[in-house]
Formats: structure tokens, sequence, C-alpha cells
């Protein structure tokens, strides 16, 4: 019987390596589980933006899906850049057909550059057909707003914001509080099923090097699912792997650089009194 954990991303392409499939490739083999991938879109694009995103055909993402199936026991399932409401749909029509474990949604809709990674036409396929059957949803405050339908300006509305997500189907959300400016702290909420909530915080980094930082963070998390951790301990182990990857940051690329994937190693190591 094979032992070895195994992920599935579904997700775009990031010719520069920080974000996107590549990321999480990067990541589920820093948390030792093995990844595989479906391509759902190819966004041109390095540190400095997106160029341009061409559509794939829905036939190949279909057919990637059903060779993954085919061949692989999926422990967990993460899922970013879908683009289309055609796209979701194919993807939800799949997932229904599968078990893959738990799947992680980090709904990409924008890129740091301002270029749209998800067609305002997707927006409510996503809420109706995808959201229902996801695990964890992962927005920042910009897409939480989106998804929930109102302002975030405080705490308390980042609560009731994942409370309101959680009313479209998904079981568990991750509100990330990294765009709110103010004070020293980047402070994440974890609403549970249960509506218990979690605070998880961690001092602000002052760099403009956080490329990828979502697909990173929301990575970590379903790798740590995939592993059989609980969701709050896979949030915990996320929100750490991400701080070091930020504040022990790479300088590649002329615009807003890519986070370190391997800094967690020297965490980790320091945990172990291996340094």
């Amino acid at each position: 019987m094979n032992t070895t954990k195994q992920a599935l991303t579904i997700a775009g392409f990031d010719s520069g390596g920080g974000a996107g499939m590549q990321a999480d490739l990067k990541v589920f083999q820093e948390r030792q589980i093995f990844g595989t991938c479906v391509l759902t879109a190819l966004p041109i694009q390095n540190t400095c933006g997106v160029q341009k995103v061409y559509d794939l055909p829905l036939e190949a993402i279909k057919d990637q899906l059903a060779v993954i199936a085919e061949d692989f026991d999926i422990d967990v399932t993460k899922i970013g850049m879908l683009f289309s409401k055609e796209i979701i749909q194919l993807v939800s029509d799949f997932l229904k057909t599968v078990d893959f474990g738990p799947i992680v949604l980090d709904p990409v809709m924008v890129a740091k550059s301002g270029h749209a990674l998800l067609k305002e036409s997707a927006i409510q396929t996503l809420k109706e057909e995808l959201l229902p059957l996801v695990t964890i949803v992962t927005p920042n405050i910009p897409e939480a707003e989106i998804l929930a339908n109102m302002s975030i300006q405080t705490k308390e509305d980042m609560v009731l914001a994942g409370q309101k997500i959680q009313q479209l189907g998904v079981k568990h959300v991750v509100v990330k509080g990294g765009h709110h400016i103010e004070g020293d702290l980047s402070e994440d909420v974890l609403v549970l099923d249960n509506q218990e909530s979690y605070w998880l915080k961690n001092k602000r980094i002052d760099t403009k090097n956080t490329h990828g930082t979502g697909c990173t963070f929301s990575a970590c998390m379903a790798a740590e699912l995939g592993k059989g951790k609980s969701v709050l301990e896979s949030l915990q182990i996320a929100k750490e792997y991400i701080q070091a990857a930020i504040s022990d940051g790479i300088d590649v690329g002329h615009g807003h650089g890519p986070t370190n994937h391997w800094a967690y190693r020297k965490v980790e190591a320091m945990k172990d009194g291996k340094e």
C-alpha cells in the first residue's frame, strides 16, 4: 500500500516561478507531500506583473483532471486561479465525482499588478458551484469583501465576513488581514464551522517582495491537511511558514519579488535544536 501523501494543485501558471502552480509545487515539496498539478490558464507574468492571460481549452483541463484521477490517490486539493465561469463549472462538476480529500480554495481574483485573474462574470459561479464543495477558503480582505458583499474596516467586520462566506456553503473560512495597513501586526481570523473563531497574529514586515504569498499560504495549509493535521494546526503552520518566507526574503526580479519557499527549514531546524 502506498503511504506517500499526495496533493493536487489546480491553478494557473507563473513564468516567474513565485506564484500559482509553481509556488504550490515548491511548497508541497518543502512540506514533504508529493505534488501533482492541473493547469487552468496561462498568465504571462514576472515580478513586474501580469502581461496577458491565455485561455486553455476546457477539454485540456478536463483531460488533465481525468489522468490525475486515473493514476493518483489524492489526499488533498488546493485550488487557485480558475479565471472563468466555464472553468469553475468544469472543475466543480469533476470534483463532485471524485474524492480528492479536503479542498483548500485560494480565491485568486486580482494580481498585485491589478490585472484581473478572475472574470467578474465568474464570481457568482464560484459562490454557487464551487464554494459548497470547499473545506476551507482563504480570501484576503478585498476578496472577502467581494465574497461577503460587505465592506471590511474592523476586526469585527473580518469575523462577520467569514460568517457570511460560510453561508455560501464552505465549512471554514480564513480572512487574511495583510491588506490592513494600520498597526504593526498582520492578523488573520479563522472562522470554523462550529462558529468558533481564532486569531493568528504576526509582526508586519515592511517589504515589497510578497509575490505569491496567497498561493504559498494556502498551499502550505493544504499540505498539512493532506498529512492529517487539523484545520487549526494546519493554519498555524501555514502562518509560520509564510512569515518565514516573507521575513527571510530573496531578491530576484525588478518588481514584487517572490517569497522564500525554503526559509521555514531554518525555523524547523531551530525548533528541533539543530542550530
